[in-house]
């Protein structure tokens, strides 16, 4: 074949129209014999084209359909062991990884175990899995786990929608010694129910005011979280977090200022008991001699064994005589309980321990005295000498009488749900729970102690013999009554007084006008309408103030007379009005609801998160990336959102992220 004349009908063109006849026509040396032509392969090509079944991209589905559902199978199998280890806080990876590890780390062992159970994933995922899609790379793992983690976050911001929120923040050490701030949010769900959620922990540089609150705008900038939007936060008492003038509170409060902040209640409570037992002596003391006993008796596992064989014995006594009874989860052994420097509530706990062990902690202590020699003898005997004491078993009766009442504000400021109304109803009721117990108890209690120590043959003195000297001179009984009764609860209620002296904060003065108890008892509509008048102008424009104050009328003759809505709170109060459909009703009276409610209360939730923290990052894992324990902890924190997260979504967005069409879409 001439390459001039193919040249010129194929790409140069043709003018010479007397070589087209004969055998040498150009027309027929162009279309040849040859099926590698060039006039053969356009039209191969042409009718190719005309066929779509025959297109690329056909035959690609065609030929890699199978291939496809592979490649998803395995990427399946991986999320939801990622899936499952992320609920449960565990491990993924292990120290070696390869073929013949034997122990490969969580994830690899994991894939293993469903392989044995599934002879699919057996073929697919294990054996026949390609080098480059076995989708098990510690890469892979966090691809997964990120993506799971923002469908939470996302989740969260669209339950939030338009509607404000607050936010308790706190920072703590992670294992690593890296400060991690914990970024909390509170709001009003569309059903009426208050809710906290964690929403991220970022690893901080520092504890400075401007960092955290750059921080903080960073996290909630990123899910279009508005700060105009904030109505609450929630910080303990350090000064970078709640300081007048440049703490992160003072901060916010300059670009919002009905970002109104509330101290901590359960930090407040901590504060206050522990004031109240260093200003009254016997009570430290007697807090010290407490310690003293519980860390001999614990110093070994052979004593908490002795302790346990001896109670039991003690039990089984009991009840043969028929003094306790039986039943599921009673008389259960324990042991002691050491108190904690930051939680005053474990210092209940210790009561209540060594006052269900009593007996069993003096016999074993008599047991140390006897066997023991040199520094450890001494503890034991100073310890078994202070424990038979009237004096401590009269003080160990009377904390628990107190904190009887304090644990109830302890356990219950750290509910959720609980509103700012409610928290301050929660404090009015324990103050006037002690001066009760001031006034009333002391007859109740002296017989309680008199009996306990009858019981456990501690001598009990003559409690009209004197006391003291000269003009100081009383009796016994009046040095325990005024001295250390009337003085101790005395101290609780001062310290109590000062530390949650609402009466001057009037935002929360006006809050108590919404409260339902008691059937709307502190009802009062001038107070409900200066309270969005004063300190809500942002969310009621326009006409709404007047609007407000006519629904209210009718709020007031339907609703506060009404026996469906007599109920113990705020937040009860909402959900039932949501319940009921009157939200749409009184839309202007529910929507300050949601805003008091949005108000925190305390920083336990922050506290939780940090207690999930210990459980995710540990000793052994302390290499953790701040990015992959933020993950681990919202899946691990907020499980309720990721336990019925469908596996093939995941997938979908996983190859869209990494363009993977090829490979998982078919």
């Amino acid at each position: 074949m001439n390459g001039n004349q193919t040249s010129a009908l194929v790409q140069d063109g043709f003018d010479n129209w007397k070589r087209v006849t004969g055998k040498k026509c150009v027309f027929l040396v162009h279309v040849g014999s040859s099926a590698s032509s060039s006039h053969n392969k356009c039209v191969t090509a042409a009718d190719a084209l005309m066929k779509p079944s025959g297109h690329i991209d056909k035959v690609m589905h065609r030929i890699g359909g199978e291939e496809v559902l592979k490649h998803r199978l395995r990427l399946k199998t991986t999320i939801m062991v990622v899936k499952q280890l992320a609920l449960q806080g565990s491990s993924f990876r292990g120290h070696d990884e390869s073929d013949d590890s034997l122990n490969p780390g969580n994830v690899l062992a994991w894939i293993g175990f469903a392989a044995k159970l599934n002879d699919q994933i057996n073929s697919v995922v294990l054996r026949n899995a390609p080098g480059n899609a076995k989708y098990t790379s510690p890469s892979i793992q966090k691809e997964i786990l990120g993506i799971i983690a923002n469908r939470v976050r996302c989740k969260i911001r669209e339950e939030i929608g338009d509607s404000c929120f607050s936010i308790l923040v706190d920072e703590a050490v992670d294992e690593a010694g890296r400060e991690q701030m914990s970024v909390i949010l509170r709001y009003v769900s569309s059903y009426g129910i208050v809710t906290e959620r964690f929403f991220a922990l970022k690893s901080v540089a520092d504890t400075s005011a401007e960092t955290l609150k750059q921080a903080i705008c960073g996290v909630l900038s990123q899910y279009d979280l508005q700060i105009e939007k904030l109505r609450g936060q929630g910080y303990d008492g350090a000064s970078n977090m709640s300081g007048q003038f440049n703490g992160v509170k003072a901060l916010f409060l300059r670009d919002c200022p009905y970002a109104y902040f509330v101290h901590c209640f359960a930090h407040r409570l901590q504060l206050a008991l522990i004031t109240s037992a260093k200003v009254c002596d016997p009570i430290w003391d007697f807090f010290s001699i407490l310690d003293c006993i519980i860390n001999v008796v614990k110093a070994s596992p052979k004593r908490i064994r002795e302790l346990q064989a001896i109670h039991k014995k003690d039990l089984d006594g009991m009840l043969d005589a028929g003094e306790i009874q039986s039943g599921q989860g009673a008389n259960q052994m324990t042991s002691l309980k050491r108190s904690g420097p930051t939680r005053w509530g474990s210092h209940y706990h210790s009561i209540l321990s060594i006052i269900n062990m009593f007996n069993a902690t003096c016999v074993v202590l008599e047991d140390l005295c006897r066997s023991k020699e040199g520094e450890q003898r001494a503890q034991a005997r100073g310890a078994s000498k202070n424990i038979k004491t009237f004096e401590f078993v009269f003080n160990l009766h009377l904390m628990k009488g107190i904190m009887d009442i304090t644990d109830f504000l302890c356990q219950a400021f750290q509910q959720e749900s609980v509103d700012i109304v409610a928290a301050v109803g929660f404090v009015s009721m324990a103050k006037l729970k002690l001066q009760k117990l001031r006034d009333e108890g002391w007859d109740k209690l002296l017989i309680e102690v008199k009996s306990f120590c009858s019981k456990h043959a501690i001598e009990v003195p003559n409690m009209n013999a004197t006391h003291g000297r000269g003009e100081k001179q009383t009796t016994l009984e009046h040095r325990y009554h005024f001295e250390y009764f009337n003085q101790c609860i005395d101290f609780q209620l001062g310290t109590l007084n000062s530390r949650f002296n609402e009466s001057s904060v009037r935002l929360l003065q006006l809050s108590g006008a919404l409260d339902p108890k008691s059937s709307f008892q502190s009802f009062d509509e001038e107070n409900i309408y200066r309270l969005a008048e004063e300190f809500y102008p942002q969310d009621f424009e326009g006409n709404e103030m007047y609007c407000l104050k006519n629904e209210l009328g009718y709020y007031a003759d339907h609703v506060v007379h009404c026996q469906e809505y007599d109920v113990s709170s705020l937040a009860k109060l909402l959900e039932k009005l949501v319940e009921t459909g009157m939200d749409a009703r009184y839309r202007l009276i529910c929507r300050l609801i949601r805003l008091v409610l949005t108000l925190p209360v305390s920083t336990a939730t922050t506290e939780r998160s940090f207690s999930a923290m210990k459980h995710v990052k540990t000793d052994l894992r302390n290499k953790m990336g701040d990015e992959f324990l933020a993950d681990c902890l919202t899946i691990f924190f907020e499980r309720e959102y990721v336990i019925g997260m469908d596996e093939d979504s995941i997938i979908d967005e996983f190859a869209k992220l990494k363009d993977r069409r090829v490979q998982l879409t078919l």
